[in-house]
């Protein structure tokens, strides 16, 4: 069963259901190749579209990466990198009055000192 009748309880009309029950016609390679080109179509449209997002989102991008010992300020004062956990992601000493903060972020929220 298709998701389609899955989800809706009945077949999903697409151009081969378009005919009356009654007609026994044959559709030919002309239909599926007109639909083929459309998939085509709208599958480049969409690699286009994606493409021209990623080269806006890729000027902004850029590498961060940081070692254990460096500093991080970050609005309230510099703190000391104790761990790197994984590429992204790194755990602060933070001073006792800041226990309530969790202590590991990401890169993005760190700039070095």
């Amino acid at each position: 069963m298709a998701p389609y009748e899955a989800l809706y309880g009945c077949k999903c009309r697409t151009p081969l259901y378009w005919t009356e029950f009654s007609e026994k016609k044959l559709h030919g390679v002309n239909l599926v190749c007109e639909t083929e080109e459309k998939v085509k179509v709208v599958r480049d449209s969409l690699k286009a579209t994606s493409d021209r997002q990623n080269s806006y989102a890729d000027l902004k991008r850029k590498e961060i990466e940081f070692q254990v010992g460096e500093l991080s300020p970050r609005f309230i004062g510099p703190y000391e990198i104790i761990e790197r956990i994984g590429p992204i992601a790194h755990r602060l000493a933070l001073p006792p009055e800041l226990d309530w903060i969790h202590n590991v972020y990401h890169v993005s929220m760190l700039r070095q000192y």
